[in-house]
């Protein structure tokens, strides 16, 4: 049985889609009008409530300074990888070493997950090509790698991005998983360090 809050949280968790439902169907069309922003509203209704799926908890968190840095260190990333990419083009005697890379996230989250794989996948020389969403993995196709410490260079790069999106777009869990405590082992500590004071005082 459902509180009223939690109808009202799956609602609201419902309406970031709608809108982009609504956008997407407006710049299919080319044209930003009322017609189309009312028949963008019934077809996104329609594929939100026929196509009904498991809403995306938001955070309900933003980090202005983090998300400013998240996204210039992504075009920053994009135009280098443009560049490398470019360069194995036209580079003579090329020797090509691709790889499958299986990279463990830290986050439990669906949206960070699915923003850490669309970040990576933008970024020219690599793709996922597979999810484990149970186990927060993602499979990706990676160019250009030719020893161990290219591949832990890659990894070090996917978790980097993961851990910027954390800091601009997560919650509080999520921030303290990236720092590598737990909340509930921090909670914990400080009821030991309270018990701790109690039995010296």
């Amino acid at each position: 049985m459902t509180t009223p809050r939690e109808r009202l949280a799956a609602v609201g968790n419902q309406i970031p889609p709608l809108i982009a439902l609504i956008v997407l169907w407006m710049l299919l069309w080319g044209d930003f009008s009322w017609l189309n922003l009312l028949t963008g509203f019934v077809v996104g209704m329609v594929v939100t409530v026929g196509f009904y799926l498991v809403p995306v908890q938001l955070s309900g968190r933003v980090h202005p300074l983090r998300t400013v840095v998240f996204f210039m260190r992504l075009v920053v990333d994009i135009v280098w990888a443009s560049i490398d990419v470019a360069w194995l083009a036209v580079k003579p005697r090329l020797v090509t070493s691709n790889a499958i890379l299986a990279i463990r996230l830290h986050t439990r989250s669906d949206l960070i997950l699915t923003w850490t794989a669309v970040a990576t996948s933008i970024v020219p020389g690599s793709i996922v090509v597979d999810i484990d969403r149970e186990s927060s993995i993602l499979y990706l196709h990676v160019l250009n790698m030719h020893s161990a410490g290219d591949i832990e260079s890659f990894r070090r790069r996917v978790q980097n991005t993961e851990r910027r999106i954390v800091r601009g777009f997560g919650s509080r869990e999520e921030v303290e998983r990236m720092r590598g405590v737990r909340p509930e082992n921090r909670r914990a500590a400080r009821r030991a360090k309270l018990m701790n004071g109690k039995g010296t005082s």
